[in-house]
C-alpha cells in the first residue's frame, strides 16, 4: 500500500506538462511586449504624418 502512495506522489512530482505551458506563456508575453512596442512606434509615426498633412492643408 505504501508503495502505491509513493508511486502516485512520485508521478505527480515528475509531471512535466506544466513546464510546457509556462514556456508558451513566456513566449506569448515576449511577443505581446514586442508587438506593443512596434505598434507604439507605428502609431507615433502615423500621428506625426497626419500632423504634417493637417499643417500643409491649414
Amino acid at each position: 500500500m505504501l508503495k502505491m502512495y509513493w508511486e502516485a506522489l512520485k508521478s505527480r512530482c515528475l509531471n512535466e506538462k506544466g513546464q510546457g505551458m509556462v514556456e508558451y506563456g513566456l513566449i506569448l508575453a515576449l511577443v505581446a511586449i514586442f508587438a506593443m512596442g512596434a505598434f507604439t512606434g507605428v502609431g507615433t509615426a502615423i500621428i506625426n504624418k497626419l500632423g504634417e498633412v493637417v499643417t500643409a492643408l491649414g
